[in-house]
């Protein structure tokens, strides 16, 4: 019995691990949509609205965006979709 409760345990705290990991690629990937996703809303505003003297309308808030976006991504390793390979070590009581 004391057997198969260290393996649920340890079960346990993998997955919360895991949970804790995935949540914060969430996050990541979530300020990541909303960078674009202002982006794009700038662009169509841009599109929309009447052109500026010399064509093309504010090229500086263009670049501006794009640096924010590319401010807010994910550079570090990728993010794999199966896991089993790191089992954090078991909780001491």
């Amino acid at each position: 019995m004391d057997r198969l409760n260290t393996k649920l345990y340890l079960q346990n705290c993998y997955m919360l691990k895991e949970n804790e990991r995935l949540r914060k690629a969430a996050v990541l990937l979530n300020q990541e949509n909303q960078a674009l996703l202002s982006e794009l809303k700038h662009r169509l505003a841009c599109r929309s609205s009447p052109a500026a003297p010399g064509g093309g309308g504010n090229n500086n808030n263009n670049n501006s965006n794009k640096n924010a976006a590319a401010a807010n991504r994910h550079d570090g390793p990728p993010v794999q979709a199966a896991a089993g390979k790191d089992k954090p070590a078991p909780k001491t009581k």
